[in-house]
């Protein structure tokens, strides 16, 4: 399946358009890790722990949208857009979301 972030598949004509579709991912993080990505955003450096989370969300995400656009019948989605976000829960917890969202096509050529 064509996944883009264009409007327009170079080179392919649409011939359905089957609506938006979505697919969201939310990820819990606990103390411990906010814990030591936090020293490490204090004394520099990239964390590691969040880099992988936050990857995991979004191929989820990805993974949920390409699937309801395959079973209403399209072979891409277009004009797609990726939004991060987290949610803050109290005292030493909170969330990721990641949420992807796009126009499900049918195309030929």
């Amino acid at each position: 399946m064509i996944v883009t972030t264009t409007s327009t598949l170079d080179g392919k004509r649409i011939v359905a358009y089957y609506g938006v579709v979505s697919g969201e991912a939310i990820l819990g993080t606990n103390i411990f890790r906010d814990f030591f990505a936090g020293i490490r955003d204090i004394v520099g450096g990239r964390s590691g722990t969040y880099e992988r989370s936050l990857r995991e969300a979004k191929e989820t995400a990805m993974r949920e949208m390409v699937e309801a656009a395959s079973a209403l019948g399209a072979n891409a989605v277009i004009g797609v857009d990726i939004d991060y976000e987290t949610i803050s829960i109290g005292e030493g917890g909170g969330m990721m979301m990641v949420a992807a969202s796009g126009t499900a096509v049918r195309y030929e050529g």
